[in-house]
């Protein structure tokens, strides 16, 4: 005679799922840095002309990411709540001091980096977290009043526009774009009258196209991107050569450090345009790889929220979709921009461009969303945190 198994399953520690993802683009990021860079290391003074200059400086700062996600994690939710409000005003200093001339260093026009003389800090990406942190608190705060336009939406809306203008006096576009939805998608999910929500986005779409239509240089990136083989070797440049580098790229791609298009035709070609590289050596089915692996993370956000929000957690469940939202929204604008969806913004890969500061803030974010998960998993156990 048979009986079933009846002991219960047993729930693991961690999502072993999300974090192996997380583990793989943060490995396929050191891989790809390393092949889009060699050509730009090997002809820069700045490198030494060593091929692995960019490299090396990857890889402490994906060590430099891992040990803060380390430390990040050990930070129970509770305390993030109670210093989201200091860490946000920490964060509004930051963007102060790094326009303060001396202290902000400027590269190619925009000034966004306080030098800390063995790396330089940027202090938009950390805003970034800083954001979601401060929204989920406020919402939680405000709960009772996300129906009043006064109460609930004007004091935040006040705040933003205060961050919004100090980011844009470095300045940085994109970080706008990607703070400015976290707020607001924060605020929707912690249930903003629909009402208030559209007439906001209405007026946000009207904002950004009046700065668009402000700044020449935005205007002209705007054209540019509309038409790139207008001037393909002016405005359109950028473009027109991510383009190339996914037509040759095909299906299978042409190969691991083979890619024609990093030889100095592809301005950030191990920033800003690496997936255009990942798509010219790896092809369609490396991006399609890199995009499941995105919508991944997100989708897990949201669900780790959900479990949150049932465990009756609002903050933490608010703070592990707003972490979805910054990675997903980044993402996606990324990748328009590589594909010629969206106008050139200078943002980031999550985990695979190169950069420290967005690379450090990116697996602190991720850390945090793995502590909301962990300690749902604990409270399902009939454990306290």
């Amino acid at each position: 005679m048979f009986y079933a198994d009846t002991k219960p399953r047993v729930l693991p520690e961690f999502d072993q799922a999300l974090i192996w993802t997380m583990a793989l683009l943060l490995a396929l990021g050191l891989v790809m840095v390393y092949s889009a860079s060699i050509a730009i290391a090997e002809g820069s003074r700045i490198s030494a002309h060593q091929p692995t200059y960019y490299l090396a400086r990857h890889g402490l700062f994906a060590a430099a990411g891992l040990a803060a996600a380390a430390a990040v994690f050990q930070v129970p939710m509770r305390l993030w709540q109670r210093g989201a409000l200091s860490l946000f005003l920490l964060g509004a200093a930051l963007l102060v001091l790094v326009l303060v001339p001396g202290v902000g260093r400027e590269v190619n026009g925009s000034q966004r980096w306080i030098s800390l003389h063995f790396a330089t800090l940027q202090p938009s990406e950390f805003m970034k977290l800083f954001a979601v942190l401060y929204a989920a608190d406020y919402t939680v705060r405000k709960a009772a009043h996300m129906d009043s336009l006064r109460r609930g939406f004007l004091p935040m809306f006040i705040v933003m526009m205060v961050i919004a203008a100090l980011l844009l006096l470095e300045p940085d576009f994109g970080a706008v774009v990607v703070i400015t939805v976290i707020a607001m998608g924060v605020l929707f999910l912690g249930g903003m009258n629909w009402k208030l929500f559209a007439g906001l986005f209405g007026l946000l779409v009207a904002g950004f196209v009046v700065l668009i239509l402000a700044s020449p240089y935005r205007l002209q990136r705007v054209i540019g991107f509309m038409d790139p083989w207008a001037d393909p070797y002016g405005k359109g440049y950028q473009l027109s050569h991510a383009l190339i580098a996914f037509g040759r790229g095909e299906w299978l791609g042409v190969g691991l450090g083979a890619s024609v298009e990093k030889l100095f035709y592809l301005p950030e070609a191990h920033t800003d345009f690496l997936l255009a590289v990942i798509a010219e050596e790896l092809g369609f089915v490396g991006v399609v790889a890199i995009v499941a692996a995105y919508t991944w993370i997100v989708a897990r956000a949201f669900m780790i929220g959900r479990r949150a929000a049932s465990l009756e957690r609002p903050f933490a469940a608010l703070v592990a979709q707003g972490i979805g939202l910054w990675i997903g929204v980044q993402a996606i604008i990324n990748i328009g921009v590589n594909t010629g969806m969206l106008p050139t913004k200078g943002l980031t890969l999550p985990l695979l461009s190169f950069g420290g500061s967005s690379l450090v803030a990116t697996c602190c974010a991720l850390a945090v969303l793995m502590r909301v998960d962990w300690e749902n998993r604990q409270l399902a156990r009939g454990h306290t945190v």
